[in-house]
């Protein structure tokens, strides 16, 4: 894997050379044209310049002296006007980076007084997290022990704690990134839980007790394989990751990465899927290369005109962010060997499962993964809760995400391919739980996936109960999708109006790989097959010029929004269903 790490290193070097100028006498970040810094971002930074030095043992890069601004990006972040563990878990390793013991490391050295003290004062202070902040307490008391500001070690018994709750919060041992959530549903199984994984076994391998690492590490792995064994079942042949809920895009690719390369490093791929892995890799990392690195200037391209992605994500922290990944992988590839090609081309695989994250009597919830290699169909269907439960996006509504063919706006509600009902103030969509999720073969060896809503929910995730309930199937075959919603009602009700949305858009116009799929001139190829809801397709709502309807990936285009707009009124004992079925024309980019 030489040449990777090369590669690697190269895209780093250009990313960090682009914006280390960004860093200030202070430290503080400054940030690109019409943006806004955030108090977190020096220390991301110098968690960058750490893994850039463990990569190469450079302490400059061209002119910059490395040491320095590592100094300056932990002093910002020790002095931070508003205090953040998500910073200040990045500087610790960041400073750590460049040794364990006080005495040898360059940067605390090169610390003022006041920064050590505060620092000291920092690291020794207890907090407790019930979502993924907690991997950064576990980073903070690596730190704190390696580096000999605390005698007593916590890492064992925060990392203990960390997969306790996983097993309190899932009947299967995903990770859910739900906080505090009082009142409403909880299970937001999102790629958070591998941004966890990839971030403690980061902190671990700085940790200044071997003897611990290897101590913790057999049930780490337990936990983060689950991630693992996701992670070819998801990749798609255009090398497109993670596609559901919040905070992807380029984040979808570089947590996958780490990841993947990671389980590499430590042998925990076993030799005969090694070629599978290793395959996964080029295709994430190659849609992540060409998808979101400018290739003219060598920075990372985020947003823009035509996409957009979470608004708590800035250009310059993703920038960081990316190149220390980079130096990572050419870390883990040098250390893992062999060859980053597979031994001999993997065969695109036909996948149909339905992993279970949790499944209690209240509910259950999980991730329907459909792969059909002849018609390129390849889909993620989310049954979960979100972890900003109140605000509502469609990132974790429960539709086929399939970025070029089913799409959703970054950060925004619209109800793409599900029924919303409006009662009153309560807007009703099918997503976010279930109950008796199954899974079973249906007509002409169709695969069908159920589940069951005893009581309604609202896009802001509140269960509505005595209102109704809905049962919920889709169905895929080859490359065609069918989809049933039954509604019923407990007493008689108004219905006020219905609606639902299909999105059209279309991969990056320069930033995007060849084989990037999206849709051809039959677009959804969409059929009501039964509308009891007696709706109407209204005029196509354009929408190219509108910036809260980019995606991760692309600019959105048109709405199709099938409506009633008038009441209806709902009787209990009757069905009210709405079916429709896709055979979308799906074709490359750049055919």
């Amino acid at each position: 894997m030489d040449n990777f790490a090369e590669q690697c290193l190269d895209m780093a070097q250009s990313i960090l050379g682009h914006n280390l100028e960004s860093i200030s006498e202070q430290g503080a970040i400054t940030p690109v044209a019409g943006e806004n810094s955030r108090f977190d971002e020096p220390g991301h930074a110098a968690l960058a310049m750490g893994e850039y030095y463990r990569a190469t043992n450079e302490t400059t890069l061209g002119d910059y002296d490395l040491i320095d601004l590592t100094a300056r990006c932990v002093t910002a972040q020790a002095f931070a006007t508003e205090e953040h563990e998500n910073g200040l878990a990045y500087a610790a390793l960041g400073l750590l980076s460049f040794g364990p013991a006080k005495d040898r490391n360059q940067v605390w050295e090169r610390l003022m007084d006041p920064t050590r003290e505060q620092l000291d004062k920092l690291l020794l202070e207890r907090s407790d997290y019930d979502n993924h902040y907690q991997s950064f307490n576990i980073a903070k008391a690596v730190t704190r022990f390696s580096l000999g500001l605390s005698k007593k070690d916590e890492t064992g018994r925060l990392i203990d704690r960390f997969l306790e709750r996983i097993e309190s919060s899932s009947s299967t041992g995903y990770f859910d990134d739900s906080s505090a959530n009082e009142g409403k549903l909880n299970g937001a199984f999102d790629i958070y839980g591998v941004h966890s994984f990839v971030f403690i076994r980061q902190a671990l391998q700085l940790h200044a007790n071997l003897h611990l690492r290897e101590r913790k590490l057999p049930s780490l792995r337990t936990y983060s394989e689950k991630y693992l064994k996701l992670i070819p079942d998801i990749a798609r042949q255009d090398g497109t990751g993670w596609a559901y809920g919040r905070s992807l895009g380029a984040y979808g690719q570089m947590h996958c990465i780490s990841l993947t390369l990671q389980a590499l490093r430590d042998g925990w791929v076993a030799p005969a899927q090694r070629d599978l892995y290793t395959d996964a890799v080029r295709r994430l990392f190659m849609n992540f290369f060409v998808t979101y690195l400018d290739q003219e200037h060598g920075y990372l391209v985020i947003r823009d005109n035509e996409r957009n992605t979470v608004p708590y994500h800035t250009t310059r922290m993703a920038n960081f962010d990316a190149a220390r990944y980079l130096c990572q992988w050419a870390r883990l590839a040098r250390a893992t060997g062999g060859n980053a090609a597979p031994a001999a081309p993997v065969a695109p695989r036909k996948v149909a499962r339905y992993v279970s994250f949790d499944k209690s009597s209240k509910k259950e919830q999980g991730l329907f993964v459909y792969q059909d290699p002849s018609s390129g169909l390849a889909i993620q269907l989310p049954l979960i809760a979100s972890s900003q439960a109140g605000k509502g996006t469609s990132d974790y509504l429960a539709f086929p995400h399939s970025p070029g063919v089913f799409d959703w706006p970054v950060d925004k509600y619209v109800p793409i391919m599900m029924p919303e009902l409006t009662f009153g103030d309560h807007v009703i969509v099918p997503s976010f739980y279930g109950k008796n999720c199954t899974t079973s073969m249906g007509l002409r060896n169709a695969l069908n996936f159920k589940y069951d809503q005893p009581e309604l929910i609202t896009k802001d995730e509140e269960i509505v109960p005595g209102l109704g309930s809905c049962k919920v199937t889709w169905s895929f075959q080859g490359g065609k999708i069918g989809c049933e919603f039954c509604f019923t009602v407990k007493q008689q009700v108004q219905l006020d109006k219905m609606r639902y949305v299909l999105a059209i858009a279309a991969p990056h116009s320069q930033y995007r790989v060849a084989t990037a799929f999206t849709l051809g001139e039959g677009g959804h190829r969409t059929e009501v097959i039964k509308d009891d809801f007696s709706a109407e397709w209204k005029e196509l709502e354009v929408v190219t010029d509108n910036p809260d309807y980019r995606t991760y990936y692309g600019n959105m285009h048109y709405l199709q929004i099938l409506e009633r707009d008038h009441p209806l009124i709902m009787r209990p004992g009757t069905q009210y269903r709405l079916s429709l079925s896709f055979e979308p024309d799906i074709a490359f980019a750049d055919e």
